[in-house]
């Protein structure tokens, strides 16, 4: 991923080159020992056939031993890229040797497609994906899909989600430990207000009831669980910009609310700039008003990581825990110009502050990954 860097910082750009390496193992002496991942972002990442990833927007999940990375397939196009776009679907075992399985999507309406996000629901047993789409833009859509297996074919269940948002932009999917499902969107129509949602019990539609508005003017949100605290993180309007966009990070107790906004950490100056309210209220309903830990575009954008986010994955740890990375898409990025071909970036493990907060984006050109 092509990141920018102050004249005062570390210059990440002389690392990038035109050849894309695959991922490598750490060196080992004669004597076993564990094996290491090194994750690198100074390039392109390559499949098992030496051909560059081509999977953006999307999410990393570990299903049944294995990782798998879903995004769209945006190939060799330039202009007009979400047209018709396949989502596309890789496997590994390791976080290294990833194998391109094909096309994830069965008989997709046509229409402007992005974002595809792959859960498990436990309680059906099947994988269910959501995706945004656009019969015509910018009208707004959240289709639904669903497969037997994380690879697909998933077939579609539902055109139009109904959501309370007349124009869901950006979304994602989580599920909580007990099996319940939400989906995290911003509402275009109502100032890029973001919002979460319930799930019915099979995650083909909203339940019809969600949270408050929790930011305003925000894209890319997501959100997860660590221990017993919730996060949505969400990033300034950004429309897929060279430049990146900061991410604010909000936290509850609860899936629903009331949030509490906790700083901005892909921000140069690394400090909480972004605007919070002083109240925070949450009612519970889909459809309420008002803000809860609400944040605001700056005019001067200034993210310390140039891309805007896609992910959070929960990742196995080798202590029985788990390790959280934030992952983003470096648009523009490529020398070439091919959008398939722009970097990608997957940040070392989050850090928490005692309290739940988490600390600033750092800038790692490699780092290793220790092995369960």
């Amino acid at each position: 991923m092509l990141l920018k860097m102050q004249a005062n910082k570390f210059n990440f750009c002389a690392l990038l080159v035109a050849c894309a390496f695959p991922l490598v193992i750490a060196s080992c002496s004669q004597e076993p020992k564990a094996e290491k991942i090194v994750i690198d972002n100074s390039s392109p990442r390559l499949d098992v056939n030496g051909q560059i990833i081509d999977a953006h927007g999307g999410c990393l999940q570990f299903f049944n031993g294995t990782y798998y990375l879903y995004g769209n397939k945006f190939g060799t196009n330039h202009d007009d890229v979400f047209l018709n776009c396949p989502f596309s679907v890789y496997s590994s075992p390791n976080l290294r040797d990833w194998t391109y399985v094909g096309n994830l999507l069965k008989g997709a309406p046509n229409g402007y497609y992005y974002r595809p996000y792959v859960v498990f629901n436990p309680k059906t047993k099947k994988y269910v994906l959501w995706y945004n789409w656009y019969q015509k833009l910018w009208e707004g859509n959240a289709g639904v899909a669903m497969s037997d297996s994380p690879t697909g074919p998933f077939v579609v269940v539902n055109r139009r989600a109904h959501l309370s948002g007349t124009s869901p932009g950006d979304g994602t999917l989580f599920v909580d430990d007990d099996g319940t499902g939400y989906y995290i969107y911003t509402d275009i129509a109502n100032d890029y207000a973001v919002r979460a949602e319930k799930l019915n019990a099979d995650f083909s539609d909203t339940s019809g009831h969600g949270s408050v508005f929790i930011g305003f003017g925000a894209e890319a949100p997501l959100m997860f669980r660590r221990h017993n605290l919730y996060y949505i993180l969400a990033g300034t309007l950004c429309a897929a910009c060279k430049e990146g966009a900061e991410v604010g990070v909000e936290i509850s107790s609860s899936p629903l609310g009331p949030y509490k906004f906790a700083g901005e950490i892909n921000h140069q100056s690394g400090h909480d700039t972004m605007q919070a309210s002083s109240d925070s209220t949450l009612e519970g309903d889909a459809g309420s008003n008002g803000p809860s830990g609400y944040w605001h575009p700056r005019e001067k954008k200034d993210p310390f990581i140039h891309a805007q986010e896609t992910w959070v994955a929960k990742i196995p740890a080798a202590n029985g825990d788990s390790m959280y990375l934030w992952m983003a898409d470096g648009w523009y990025s490529t020398p070439d110009g091919t959008r398939g071909h722009d970097f990608q970036y997957w940040s070392s493990p989050l850090q928490f502050n005692a309290d739940g907060t988490i600390q600033p984006l750092k800038l790692d050109p490699q780092w290793v990954l220790p092995a369960d």
